[in-house]
């Protein structure tokens, strides 16, 4: 029988919750309690299911999010997540159904982007994503860092506070949209993620253990970071504490607030290894301690995923370093971003139109997506075949006017 994809009625929610699961490899089985509270963070307008003979046997949902770009302005995007397709029903075309379905959905909403993070790498490509920030994660050997042990607090005149989850909700608000004003890749956070990521509100399905979370106050009291960290208890034979700690989250509005918390967390009494969770390529963290080397790369991968809906709206977003035009062949398989189009880019403001002249480069929409917020070069993606040069240079001007001096950075799962 004919596989049925649309959006899901309020009685399917249970059905979808259990298919949910079942794609990733969880226990499909939930109480009421479970049910209504994750119910009551969905949006059913935005969630797709796919039924067989009334069974749901994939799933997806998208919701609004807002997305920081080069320069601090925010584009609304649909935020994709919760996409599985059930083991008995693969290769059968039913994200394909989906996906299409939300994209033209999302265009027509305004929503200028789509965003994704990609459990797995060779789905996404197909649909017009590419991959758009790096996420690196670093493991800290302390005794071999150098931090020296009688330091007692940052040398700067600031200062380390521990607070609670009280205070984290207070004060993390603020200085969240302080941060995706000056970092391009960052996702909003609503309250929801405050009162989930504090303990506030407890998901049954997903334990809960209490962090420990401290503050860093500038010499003049104002809040310009914030650390949320766990650690483990963990002792050798020879009575000697081997514990990591690891960091969920951290807030750095400065580079004093940057070393101090985590001179900080490399400095807790017991802790021997600390592992950074999802930061930038290019965080500072290594440079920050005596020896660099204490540091040790264990996860590089690609992170945040990018489909552009509206190219001449996305290019004018974002601002650029110099003045300069360039005149894109966008591709697009399915037609939601293809065309034609001159940007004319100065640093005082820029304008995106559909013109008829003649490309100086020509990349598919997924190549333009992990073009637009500057982690990787036009020239590398020319070096791999993934975008034609029709006129000398033009990859390299392209270079100059969308690579960024720090690289973009998404801290969240979603």
């Amino acid at each position: 029988m004919t596989v049925e994809t649309r959006l899901i009625t309020e009685s399917d929610y249970p059905d979808w919750l259990r298919a949910l699961s079942t794609g990733f490899l969880r226990p499909p089985v939930f109480t009421d309690e479970e049910i209504a509270e994750r119910r009551a963070s969905m949006d059913l307008d935005r969630v797709r299911g796919a039924f067989d003979e009334g069974r749901c046997v994939a799933t997806y949902r998208s919701f609004p999010q807002q997305l920081s770009t080069v320069g601090g302005a925010r584009l609304a995007a649909s935020a994709v997540s919760n996409v599985t397709v059930s083991p008995t029903h693969r290769r059968r075309g039913l994200l394909s159904r989906m996906m299409n379905a939300e994209l033209a959905d999302a265009k027509e909403r305004g929503e200028r982007v789509s965003t994704l993070i990609a459990a797995e790498y060779p789905i996404y490509g197909r649909y017009g994503y590419g991959p758009a920030t790096t996420t690196t994660e670093w493991s800290v050997d302390v005794p071999r860092a150098g931090l020296d042990p009688r330091r007692s607090g940052p040398d700067d005149g600031g200062r380390v506070d521990l607070v609670d989850g009280t205070d984290v909700r207070k004060l993390g608000p603020e200085l969240h949209q302080r941060l995706a004003a000056a970092q391009h890749g960052v996702v909003d956070r609503d309250e929801l993620w405050w009162r989930v990521n504090t303990g506030a509100v407890r998901m049954p399905a997903f334990p809960w253990t209490e962090p420990f979370y401290a503050a860093y106050r500038a010499a003049s009291g104002t809040v310009e970071g914030l650390l949320t960290y766990v650690a483990d208890d963990k002792w050798g034979d020879g009575k000697q504490p081997l514990n990591t700690a690891t960091v969920r989250d951290m807030i750095a509005l400065t580079p004093a607030a940057e070393r101090a918390l985590w001179h900080f967390v490399c400095s807790i009494d017991w802790i021997t290894t600390v592992r950074s969770g999802h930061r930038a390529p290019d965080d500072l963290l290594a440079h920050l301690l005596p020896d660099p080397r204490a540091a040790r790369v264990v996860t590089q991968a690609d992170f945040l995923w990018l489909r552009i809906l509206d190219v001449p709206a996305v290019l004018e977003a974002r601002t650029y370093p110099t003045s300069a035009t360039l005149v894109l062949d966008v591709r697009d398989s399915s037609s939601l971003a293809a065309g034609l189009f001159r940007l004319d880019a100065t640093p005082s403001g820029t304008t995106c139109t559909p013109s008829s002249q003649s490309p100086d480069l020509t990349l598919d929409v997924r190549d333009l997506a992990t073009l637009y917020l500057g982690d990787e070069p036009a020239t590398r993606l020319a070096a791999r075949g993934h975008l034609d040069e029709h006129r000398p240079g033009a990859a390299a001007l392209a270079d100059t006017l969308f690579r960024t001096g720090r690289r973009p950075w998404c801290p969240d799962v979603f």
